[in-house]
């Protein structure tokens, strides 16, 4: 289970871009991977394909392995470990340092 989702507010942790914090684009549960806004970005050449997509060398956002980054916790200021929490029925993600709700 990827306890990444979309929208959240990671570091990187290892790898060219260890040490920068991004948000999630995209989460692909299935390949246990995540695409961080402005970083992992690969020059690729594309051909026209009808109207819709330009030809071309195009920036594409290219997929970082979930091991590698770690959600960012605000009230500490430094990753998280993620961890559950079951409150009236409904389950939330914790930081397991500090106790913060993610």
């Amino acid at each position: 289970m990827m306890k990444i989702r979309k929208g959240d507010e990671v570091l990187v942790l290892a790898g060219k871009f260890r040490g920068e914090r991004a948000r999630v684009v995209e989460a692909l549960p299935k390949a246990n991977k995540v695409i961080l806004d402005g970083i992992n970005i690969a020059k690729r050449a594309t051909k026209q394909q009808g109207a819709t997509m330009q030809a071309g060398i195009i920036d594409k956002l290219m997929p970082l392995d979930a091991s590698n980054v770690a959600l960012w916790c605000d009230k500490h200021k430094g990753p998280a470990r993620v961890g559950f929490d079951t409150a009236d029925g409904a389950k939330s993600r914790v930081c397991r340092k500090c106790g913060e709700v993610l």
